[in-house]
């Protein structure tokens, strides 16, 4: 009976030592050529993702409770030239910008219009272009904020879409690899063929692992920044009111 027990016990012992030396990490770092360089590719698109993911979050954050700052100061605000001094030295607010290039604009039409108020008055009148010339700065100054909040989502969406399949080419590599191994030694046993599935397996693994936050982190940013981007439309359309019955009442 113990003859028949010592070699289960030493079978019993080879796993843990077999397991050991199947570690995830010794077979990531371990591995060469073609997969390394898919491993090495993988790293930088899910270290720079997180870079961006956490920038993202930061500045989308700042951006939000500016706008709500600021809308609420520009409807209890009495003098909007005040206003606009205050917000000269104000940065990174999205709303900030599309206002004082609004304000801009409606006071170069307002100097223009007292400038021209003794010629001819068959040119445009400021009901026409004035308005529209300070709708035109207002869109432009939008497009550009909404522009700036956008940025770098992209690399994002990138990352979302080409990581799998860049795991996936890894994988392939290195299975190509392993069989190529049992053609060459002769033999299919375990020990030939799992190490090297292992390691191509691996660039699977890290390209879903740096492409699910990036896809979880752009649409979430992508619901914030619409959200941004409808408090600047509507403010838009409300200041372009604002100017509109200034000049009607003119």
């Amino acid at each position: 009976m113990q003859f028949i027990l010592a070699p289960a016990l030493a079978v019993g012992e080879s796993v843990p030592a077999a397991q050991a030396g199947m570690n995830i990490w010794d077979l990531a770092f371990g591995s060469a050529g073609v997969v390394f360089f898919v491993l090495l590719i993988l790293i930088f698109f899910s270290l720079t993702s997180w870079a961006v993911i956490i920038w993202k979050f930061i500045e989308l954050r700042r951006a939000k409770v500016a706008c709500d700052d600021f809308l609420l100061t520009f409807w209890q605000a009495k003098r909007l030239d005040q206003l606009y001094e205050e917000a000269a030295v104000t940065e990174g607010n999205p709303v900030v910008e599309v206002f004082a290039a609004g304000y801009r604009e409606a006071e170069h039409v307002l100097q223009a219009r007292t400038r021209n108020s003794s010629e001819d008055s068959s040119i445009l009148t400021p009901e026409l272009s004035g308005v529209e010339s300070v709708e035109r700065a207002l869109r432009r100054a939008a497009n550009q904020e909404i522009s700036n909040l956008e940025r770098l989502i992209t690399f994002l969406a990138t990352t979302a879409s080409a990581t799998p399949f860049i795991g996936l080419f890894g994988t392939v590599w290195g299975i190509m690899n392993s069989f190529r191994d049992i053609g060459t030694q002769g033999a299919a046993g375990l020990a030939v063929v799992a190490p090297g599935i292992s390691e191509a397996l691996i660039a699977t693994a890290l390209g879903l692992a740096a492409a699910i936050p990036a896809v979880i982190a752009y649409n979430h940013f992508q619901n914030r920044i619409k959200v941004l981007s409808d408090e600047i439309e509507n403010f838009t359309a409300d200041f372009l009111n604002l100017v509109g019955r200034h000049f009607m009442s003119l």
